[in-house]
């Protein structure tokens, strides 16, 4: 039957069919402007290609995730990290047609403002992570025509701190302090992070032969993820992060008495019994050298910030920065360390400070060479 509007009793009916399925779907109201409304609005949108199938949608949030994930080529990080976005979510069990911005909204606010006064806040960057990570559900589900809109369009997030207000970048007099202070089986380990800029679940994997004392590198091929109950498991390192990091003499003289002092197997740092540090243990590690050094509030963290401002300060530019860093794109060390780079301004104050410098510190006479240009 084509697609029209016809009269059941006191009802009217309004059927359509999908060209492309063949499949035809009919729905009945009360009154004929009703039906002949509903009627162009479905045709307008197979027009469109905005049309979605009325059954589609019926399925669960979190059903809807499930089967959608098994499809996807992650990581166990990854798909770690996007079950815990999608547990984290009030809209689960509902069916994702009727998850609407606000159902959205209202998550948001949860996790910024939690009714339980016991709850502790989320951090305005793990809301953006979660919320980026239940959108790409939502898109997901667009694609696939089980709904029609994206139901986190428009929603907006806690602001965050601004990345130079929010970044902590150690001193150089608080590096060399906390080098001081830390136990000498722990010295190189913050060795590597301030001076190579390696990330603790890289540090922490390191094996001896990863660090090549001739040519002065370090290869970073693995990294270390808390697996629970105090147990490790060695993974490739993030997407785009295996890389060999040149490293300084001081450096290489700090890992060949680390290794001197004896060690067992084959990692650099020695974790319990023949694996490398768990987490929790380069935390206290960590924790006892800045008490040590009586500092606070720094994160090991920060000694990548340190070794990056480092770089940027030696005048390197993003690309090297990145490769150094082991970021997958150049735009992520942009939009992380943009505000170390000079500005034209500082350039050009810098250029004409030389200037001024040649001028006013030469004697008379010796001035530049050279006529008009």
């Amino acid at each position: 039957m084509a697609n029209g509007v016809t009269r059941r009793g006191d009802s009217w009916r309004a059927r359509y069919r999908n060209p492309r399925t063949g499949k035809q779907y009919q729905r009945t109201f009360k009154r004929q402007a009703e039906a002949q409304r509903w009627l162009r609005d479905q045709v307008a949108s197979l027009d469109r290609g905005a049309w979605i199938d009325p059954s589609a949608g019926r399925i669960t949030f979190a059903d809807y995730f499930a089967r959608w994930s098994a499809r996807q080529v992650w990581t166990d990080g990854t798909h770690k990290a996007m079950s815990l976005a999608v547990r984290s979510t009030p809209f689960g069990d509902v069916q994702i047609r009727h998850i609407a911005a606000t159902d959205v909204e209202a998550w948001v606010k949860a996790m910024s403002q939690p009714s339980d006064e016991r709850a502790r806040p989320l951090a305005p960057g793990t809301i953006k992570t979660r919320f980026t990570n239940v959108r790409a559900v939502f898109r997901a589900a667009v694609r696939d025509e089980v709904i029609a809109k994206d139901p986190t369009e428009g929603v907006r997030l806690p602001r965050q701190r601004k990345r130079e207000a929010a970044m902590t970048i150690p001193t150089p007099d608080e590096v060399r302090a906390m080098l001081e202070a830390a136990d000498e089986r722990f010295r190189g380990f913050v060795g590597v992070c301030a001076f190579a800029g390696l990330r603790l679940g890289e540090a922490a994997a390191l094996q001896v032969a990863d660090v090549d004392f001739l040519r002065r590198q370090i290869t970073v091929s693995r990294q270390v993820q808390r697996a629970g109950a105090g147990k490790v498991e060695i993974r490739l390192p993030k997407y785009g992060s295996e890389r060999v990091v040149p490293i300084p003499d001081e450096l290489v003289t700090m890992l060949s008495t680390h290794v001197a002092l004896g060690h067992r197997g084959d990692w650099l740092f020695q974790g319990a019994g023949d694996t490398p540090p768990h987490q929790n243990t380069v935390g206290y590690w960590w924790r006892q050298t800045l008490a040590a050094a009586g500092l606070s509030g720094v994160r090991l963290h920060d000694l990548r910030h340190f070794y990056a401002s480092g770089l940027i300060a030696a005048g390197c530019d993003v690309v090297t920065v990145q490769r150094a860093l082991g970021h997958a794109k150049a735009t992520t060390t942009l939009e992380t360390y943009s505000h170390l780079w000079p500005s034209a301004e500082d350039r050009t104050r810098t250029a004409a400070a030389t200037l001024a410098g040649e001028v006013l510190g030469a004697s008379v006479g010796a001035v530049r060479a050279g006529g008009d240009i």
